[in-house]
């Protein structure tokens, strides 16, 4: 009969960011592992908070499913050795099946002799399956950050207090770390106590019984609809980060919102100051009016019950008033650093050792900004406005606001700026230049915080590109990526008429000074497959195709401006009511581009064309491809695919009128020129070959 099964590991508290991938590791672990064993159950579901991590599984069936399958194995001339005996290979893929040799035999597929092995067996009990593999189960869980404790090589996220391992009523006997299974969790740390788990049904509400929310998603109801109706009885809006949220989420086991105040005097320093703070060291939600404006007020999550919150509150505000009193004091004595003596700091602080200090980036990144800026052809003020920017866009990081709070750099550094009385858009710029900070985050609203922005992105990727520093697998420790797809994004909303190869270029010139440890060719090589991934992510946020992002990519992404808009014509045209209307054109491009890769990169002469339909095609597609060109200059994409269309019809009259292969070379080498220029402005515009259907 099935039976549920419970599995529990309880922990030391565990870092709150870790805990839900840990918790989704263990459901999709223990889903794995029960259909390995081949027993069948009836749903899991997964819990965890800060001190366990548990997996309830649903009605396990009794036993294993008995085994009766055919396995197929290598081809027969593998199979058997000269002698016509089973061969090494053979014998081998007996052993992994753990069958016999009397247990294969050969069948044919597809006219070819495989070797079979017949697998048979009666399952096992689940209860015989279940200590060895819940242990494994255990162990096999894998961390950010692990640690070893006493004795024990294990390593995990914290040590193991407590295991609690159910199949129904009975405990599931193993040891890990000298902890043995059983049937005892703990409830909270302060308000609950040990309690003896009858079955696994009743576990959620045995630990609610023991002041502890298991699920996930309860608790998480607890915190905002607490939040929710605090709000509504005071008139206030409280700014409900969702990162803030997941943290304190795995940070409580049972969630009490409550709400303190601050000394209103604090609201003169800037609000992303106050804020900060107040998220990231205390993990408190601010207070806002309807408008948006920042209180004095502050809400926290308790974990605990609701007694004696006044003194918790005032508890809460008595260390916050501590942290905003420093964030005062960093505040009044950064307004005394003159900028252009922070800029000397600079020169002390070493960005990398083979890339130099920080103010050798801040030049490089001043040089690549003014030439950019020159490059697109900007006025004078917006030049005038990108290099002061530029100048002073790292000014803040002496300052003593941004060292003890790092995520303020360019917010304080705009603040900074306007109070020494420099141009609003260069003071936005100073701000505006890191973004977009996180995939989330918008890219610079200001063309000099987008020139600077992609400076700043630009001089960090190349120069860790030319030192060999290339992101491979999870290692990016400079977030090249990041960086790099800022730079596809903030090309895209300014619209910039900037190649990446130019970008490339202007970039590596402002380091060529310090000299290059790579050949540049092998530089912008890696640059070019780098920045390639960015805009196909790129093009895929925006909701593009996937065959329609292969085609157009297949044409080159050095132009990311005019690939996003080649992508959107192209998806335009070849999806919904145009789709079928489109197909002949599809078919025209995949028969041309693959005749043309024939020819000989000969010129056409039009004294050899020896039937009308040759004329016809040259003289259209001569139109055309003017056409073509000047719709690709005024990046009019939709109207350069109408050209490439427009060919279609002589094409096919060509096709139908002439023999392109024919036995005479001049004729057969003067008709594939003439395809090769078709295919030529085709292939400039998609790899047609890519799309779908």
């Amino acid at each position: 009969m099935p039976k549920d099964l419970l599995l529990e590991i309880g922990l030391e508290e565990m870092p709150a960011r870790f805990v839900r991938a840990a918790m989704e590791q263990l459901k999709e672990k223990t889903e794995n592992w029960l259909n390995d064993s081949r027993l069948s159950h009836g749903g899991i579901k997964a819990y965890a908070t800060p001190r366990r991590l548990a997996v309830w599984v649903k009605d396990v069936s009794d036993r294993q499913s008995d085994i009766n399958e055919e396995v197929k194995g290598p081809p027969r001339r593998i199979a058997l050795n000269e002698s016509g005996e089973l061969s090494k290979a053979a014998l081998g893929f007996a052993r992994n099946q753990g069958v016999e040799p009397e247990a294969l035999f050969f069948r044919e597929l597809d006219r070819v002799p495989y070797l079979y092995a017949r697998k048979l067996g009666k399952g096992f009990e689940t209860s015989l399956l279940l200590p060895e593999g819940l242990s494994t189960l255990v162990t096999s869980l894998a961390f950010p950050k692990n640690m070893r404790w006493g004795s024990h090589e294990l390593r995990f996220i914290r040590p193991i207090r407590w295991l609690v391992a159910l199949h129904g009523s009975d405990i599931v006997d193993f040891e890990i770390t000298g902890v043995a299974s059983g049937n005892v969790t703990r409830g909270h740390r302060f308000l609950g106590q040990n309690a003896v788990v009858g079955e696994p049904s009743l576990y959620v509400e045995l630990m609610r019984a023991q002041h502890v929310i298991a699920d996930v998603e309860e608790r998480r109801h607890l915190i905002v609809s607490g939040m929710e109706a605090l709000a509504a009885e005071r008139g206030w809006r409280i700014d409900i980060q969702k990162d803030l949220l997941e943290e304190v989420l795995f940070l409580v086991e049972t969630p009490t919102v409550l709400a303190g105040l601050f000394d209103p005097s604090f609201l003169r320093i800037p609000q992303e100051v106050l804020v900060t703070s107040m998220r990231e060291h205390q993990r408190y939600f601010p207070v806002l009016d309807q408008a948006g404006k920042l209180q004095s007020y502050f809400v926290t999550v308790r974990n605990g019950g609701s007694q004696s919150l006044d003194i918790v509150a005032k508890g809460n505000e008595k260390v916050l008033q501590a942290r905003l009193s420093d964030a005062k004091f960093f505040y009044e004595e950064d307004q005394k650093l003159v900028i252009a003596d922070a800029l000397l700091k600079l020169e002390h602080i070493v960005y990398h050792q083979e890339l130099g200090t920080m103010a050798d980036k801040v030049r490089r990144i001043r040089t690549i900004a003014d030439r950019l800026a020159q490059q697109l052809h900007f006025n004078e003020a917006v030049r005038n406005d990108v290099s002061r920017a530029a100048d002073i866009c790292k000014f803040d990081l002496v300052t003593q606001m941004v060292y003890e709070f790092p995520e303020l750099q360019g917010m304080m550094g705009e603040d900074y700026a306007l109070l020494a009385g420099e141009r609003e858009a260069v003071a936005r710029a100073v701000n505006e230049h890191y973004s977009p900070r996180n995939a989330a985050d918008q890219p610079p609203a200001s063309v000099v915080g987008a020139i600077v922005g992609i400076a700043d992105k630009i001089d960090t990727i190349v120069g860790c590109f030319s030192i060999g520093m290339i992101p491979t697998g999870s290692q990016d420790p400079y977030a090249l990526r990041r960086q790099s797809a800022g730079i596809v994004r903030t090309l895209l909303a300014h619209s910039l008429e900037l190649t990446l190869p130019e970008l490339f270029r202007i970039a590596l010139d402002a380091h060529a000074g310090r000299g290059l440890a790579r050949e540049i060719s092998d530089i912008v090589r890696d640059l070019r497959e780098f920045f390639a991934l960015r805009v196909k992510n790129a093009l895929t946020e925006q909701g593009i195709r996937t065959d329609i992002v292969d085609a157009v990519l297949g044409a080159g992404t050095e132009d990311v401006r005019r690939t996003l808009l080649r992508a959107e014509a192209l998806e335009a045209a070849a999806s919904g009511d145009n789709k079928e209307r489109f197909r002949p054109s599809l078919d025209c491009f995949h028969r041309v581009c693959g005749l043309a890769a024939k020819a000989e990169g000969r010129r056409v002469d039009a004294g050899l064309f020896a039937d009308p339909a040759e004329s016809a095609l040259y003289e259209t597609w001569q139109a055309a491809h003017a056409q073509y060109m000047r719709a690709n200059a005024e990046a009019c994409m939709g109207d350069a695919l109408l050209a490439l269309s427009s060919l279609c019809d002589p094409v096919t009259v060509f096709f139908n009128s002439v023999m392109v292969m024919t036995e005479d070379e001049a004729l057969r080498c003067n008709r594939l020129a003439l395809l090769a220029n078709v295919a030529e402005d085709v292939k400039s515009f998609a790899d047609f070959s890519k799309i779908m259907g």
